[in-house]
This record gives C-alpha cells, structure tokens and sequence, in this order.
C-alpha cells in the first residue's frame, strides 16, 4: 500500500510541475561535463529561459508513462494478494467442512455397528425365548405324579422309568401334584362345588401386593386368574390383566403365574375384537366377558382360539355413566362370577338406579333370572358375589371401610353388615371374587392386591 501511495505522490508531484512552469517552479534537464543528462527541480533562473538541446515535455511524458505502467504493476500485485488471502480462507472452510464430514461418517458407522450389535441381542433373546417357550410346553406334557385315593390312603404309581423322576438322571426335575382333601357330599357328580360348600362371608383380610403398574394406563384395570379354566393352554395359574385406562383398551395380557405376574413379565398379549368399557370384565371357563365399550352389549371371548364367541345385549342395561358405582369410571354393568355361575351387576331405568343382579348362561349370555334389589348403585364403591349373594362396599377411599350390604338370592332378601374391608392404596376401582383360590382380586390406585376371605355360617365360623 505505501508503494501506491508514493507512486501517487509523485505522479501529484510531475503534475504540480508540469502546472507551475510558468511560474516559480519546474522540472530542468541539463548536460554535465561528461554529457550525461541531469534534470533538475528549480526555480525560473533569471539569466536563462530555457536548456539547450531541446524542450522538457518528452521526456516528461515519458515519466508519466512509465508511472502510469508502475501503477498497473502494483495494482496487478495487490489484486493477487488479495486472491491469495481468500484463497486461503477457501481452503480453511474446505478443509473444516472435510473434518466435519469425516467426524458425521465416524458416528454414522458406530451406529451403524451399535445396531448390529443390539440387533444381534435381540436375535440371542428371542432364541432363548423360544427355547424356554418349548420347554415349558414339554414339562406341561410330560405326566406328573398321580394319587389315587383309597380309604384314606394315597399310592404313588408314578413310572419308574420316566427320566423326570430318575434320582441318577442329570435330568432330574422336580415334579409337585398338590392334592385338596374335600368331603364327597360338596362335590356335584361333574366336580363343581355345590352350595353346601358356601355361607356367608364373614371376614375379609389384609391386602396382599403383586403388582404395582408402572404407567399411567394402569391406574385402574382388571386382574383375575380363571377359577375353572378350560383346555390346555392356560391353567388356574395364568394371571390376566387388563389396563382400563385409555380410548380404545383392547389388550389382554397373560402372565404363566402369579410370579411372572409380579416381575412384569407376560408370556403372550391378545387383542381383543371390541373394545372394553372400564374395570366390569371377568374370566370364567376359558373366556373373558366384559362389556363392550359405549354399549350395552356383552361379549364373550374365547381365550384359546383367541376369537369372540358370543354377543348379546343385557336387556334395559344403563350404560356408559348412566348408573355407575361411586367411584364413576363407567362401571354401569359389572359382571362377576362366583360358585354359581356368572352374573351381571347393573340398574335400570324402570329400577331407577337400583342395583339389578342377573344371571347369565355362560355360553350365550341369555339372562336367566334377575332380581332388583334397593340398594342404589351409585352410593356403594363396589360389588362382588359369593356363594349366590351380592356384598357391596361402603367407600372406594377411605382406608378403613366396611361391607356393608347383602343381597341373598335365595331369599330375595338385603341387609345390613359390617364387615371390615380397608381400601390400602385409597382408590379401589374393581373387586372380583375367585372362588377357586377364595380370595378377592382388587386394583387399589394402580395396586393390584388380593384378600384372604372366610366364609360360612354366622354361627359356626369358617367353612
């Protein structure tokens, strides 16, 4: 830049010289002894008016020219200065932008590998799924111990040669028949418990915790195992559970046991065809029933061919919060099971809001018999029915409650009582009776508990 600046300077300065010829300054070229040329910067000489051997102005124009090329010289040089400079900044952002690209492809290929790798885990999980599935399906088939009873004496005739129970076999595992002593008189000739097996309830235990759900959808569901379970495929162990939180709850989740159940660990999910409508579902001879969702339609559906068996509308049924528990939820229509068969738990219009108990065939759902009590639904927090009589609770929150009301449909009879029954978790959205394991099943504020009952008669104690 300074070299411009000068070569300006003195092109201003040949110009100023050029302008005060006239006057008191120029530019003089003279000869020295030797005959060589010498110009010189001075003031108009008094004596002399002009150097012999000619005029300035030649060689005047000959500075300005060679000036005028030294300029485009310097502005040529300063131009590829300028070029360098950007052709460095060029190269800086090329090579930032080749780093960057290099460092995208460096992740891309960790996670591209990091998929492999869990993709190769999940591949080993359901391996070893599968070899778990086949051989639990192997120790079902395999035969257990049998007992026959004979006058109060009980004879193993299990096979010696069958490996499970050769002690000297790596094989060896152990195998439990667990056998339930019960007077011949309570048996009807196809096995069921009569009522003469039944009585009143008189207590109810402590809540015993399984499950706590992990999720808002699990606030309130329905969780049961089958007290007659039909075919192979699913025994009085398998635990079902149903999160009734949701728009459109259609999953049925099934868990091999009850330790299964508590480590959150389900061996198969089913999707049902319809809707449910809240926590009123029960399981009962290998089918789920529950209330279709916005509707007074029942359906019963079929757990081993995973397909809906009946349908039917409970004539005159309030539906969808026009006769719920205390609680709400849409409980209009609670169905239940207990040593009698199954039965529905609603009201009715003409009923006005009066619990209406029926009972229904459990293969097409016909209403066989109803009976309308005046207990009005929507001031007791929940029902259940044992041995043929609908008990129904006081208060879904309070820690300390009672049952306090029975219905008997033998005598078409209520009263009331006072049975403790505690509310732990304070929120108990469903209760079902399993007469199978004598307990209730309840779902306490996303808890899902069972009670230890007793039953029998009033003056005798436990059955």
């Amino acid at each position: 830049m300074w070299l411009q600046v000068s070569l300006l300077c003195l092109s201003c300065l040949i110009l100023s010289s050029q302008s005060q010829a006239t006057d008191r300054a120029s530019l003089r070229r003279s000869n020295d002894s030797a005959g060589r040329c010498h110009y010189t910067f001075t003031v108009a000489s008094p004596q002399e008016s002009s150097c012999p051997g000619g005029s300035v102005k030649p060689e005047m124009d000959g500075v300005m020219s060679r000036v005028i090329l030294l300029e485009a010289l310097v502005s040529q040089i300063l131009a590829g200065a300028d070029g360098g400079t950007r052709t460095r900044v060029e190269s800086n952002m090329e090579e930032g932008l080749q780093e960057a690209y290099a460092q995208v492809t460096r992740e891309r290929n960790q996670l591209q590998q990091d998929k492999e790798r869990l993709n190769k885990q999940l591949q080993e999980l359901q391996r070893r799924v599968g070899e778990l599935s086949q051989e639990a399906e192997s120790l079902r088939q395999k035969p257990c111990q049998e007992t026959h009873t004979s006058g109060g004496a009980q004879h193993d005739s299990r096979p010696v040669s069958d490996p499970a129970f050769d002690f000297k076999n790596g094989a060896y595992q152990e195998m439990k028949a667990e056998v339930t002593k019960v007077q011949a008189s309570h048996l009807n000739p196809d096995g069921n418990q009569t009522i003469t097996d039944c009585g009143e309830l008189l207590s109810v235990g402590d809540p015993v915790l399984h499950r706590k759900a992990d999720s808002i959808t699990g606030k309130y569901g329905v969780w049961l195992q089958d007290p007659e379970p039909q075919g192979p495929h699913y025994t009085n162990e398998t635990v079902w559970r149903i999160d009734a939180v949701g728009k459109d709850v259609r999953q049925l989740f099934a868990f091999e046991d009850m330790d299964q159940f508590s480590r959150g660990f389900p061996m198969k999910v089913l999707v049902l065809p319809e809707p449910v409508e809240s926590t009123g579902a029960t399981i009962y001879r290998g089918s789920l029933y529950y209330q279709r969702k916005r509707s007074r339609s029942l359906i019963r559906y079929n757990l081993t061919s995973e397909s809906l068996a009946s349908r039917r509308e409970l004539p005159h049924a309030g539906f969808h919060g026009q006769f719920p528990y205390s609680w709400g939820g849409y409980t209009d229509i609670d169905l239940a099971v207990d040593e009698q068969g199954l039965w529905a738990i609603y009201s009715t219009s003409k009923a006005k809001g009066a619990v209406v108990i029926a009972q229904l065939d459990p293969e097409s759902l016909a209403v066989k018999k109803t009976w309308e009590t005046n207990i009005r639904k929507n001031t007791v927090a929940n029902a259940f029915m044992v041995c043929g009589r609908l008990y129904t609770v006081a208060s879904y929150t309070a820690p300390n409650t009672t049952i306090n009301y029975v219905f008997d449909t033998a005598t078409g009879t209520r009263r009331e009582v006072a049975v403790p029954f505690k509310n732990r978790y304070r929120y108990t959205s469903m209760l079902d009776y399993n007469h199978d394991q004598r307990k209730l099943y309840a779902w306490d504020n996303f808890h899902m508990v069972t009670y230890e009952i007793r039953v029998g008669r009033a003056n005798q104690g436990s059955s």
